[in-house]
């Protein structure tokens, strides 16, 4: 098991682990290189940013900010990457709305970051550690940037699905369906 931490909002943290989402949606980090944000690794540990304005840009309802231990990283979930894609089409980035918990505002300022038109998305299959792994926190995870690399992990780690099999597939294919409608149209178009 790779120990890398992928950086994302407590509170989406949260949701992925109780299945309200299923989706990762990122522009990138201010300091993510020059080829700019991608989704490096096909699986990693996220790593929670907490700040308090992420509970006004979430549609969740009377969302309250998890705890955190001043001095310490609590790893509590893991992801394994089934698909990756840059979507371009604001259509089709909105119409991901129901795998999320981002409010729209949230998602179209990511996909208009800075001029360039698009959003880069990812299905997750998302995993509970058991039990929670917890190391000091560093001033080397700082910053804006996605990906941070983590001490090694603990070999007692267990990892315990969050979706049931059959729900996680109807989810993998809702995400499939909405982000390959706009390839789909537009290949029958030039067909014509």
């Amino acid at each position: 098991m790779q120990s890398v931490g992928f950086k994302e909002w407590a509170l989406v943290c949260e949701a992925l682990a109780r299945g309200e989402q299923t989706v990762i949606l990122r522009k990138g980090g201010l300091a993510e290189g020059r080829d700019g944000f991608l989704f490096r690794h096909g699986e990693f540990f996220f790593f929670p940013t907490f700040f308090h304005e992420q509970v006004e840009r979430v549609r969740t309802r009377g969302a309250e900010m998890p705890a955190q231990q001043a001095g310490e990283v609590e790893i509590r979930y893991f992801a394994r990457l089934e698909d990756a894609r840059f979507v371009t089409d604001w259509k089709t980035a909105a119409a991901l709305e129901p795998l999320h918990i981002l409010n729209e505002d949230v998602v179209r300022e990511r996909f208009e970051y800075e001029g360039e038109r698009g959003i880069h998305v990812a299905f997750a299959r998302v995993f509970r550690v058991k039990p929670a792994w917890k190391f000091p926190d560093e001033r080397r995870y700082g910053g804006c940037r996605s990906w941070v690399r983590l001490p090694d992990a603990p070999a007692e780690l267990h990892l315990e699905p969050v979706l049931p099999d059959a729900e996680y597939a109807a989810q993998l294919a809702a995400f499939r369906t909405i982000t390959s409608a706009p390839a789909a149209a537009e290949a029958a178009t030039a067909a014509r």
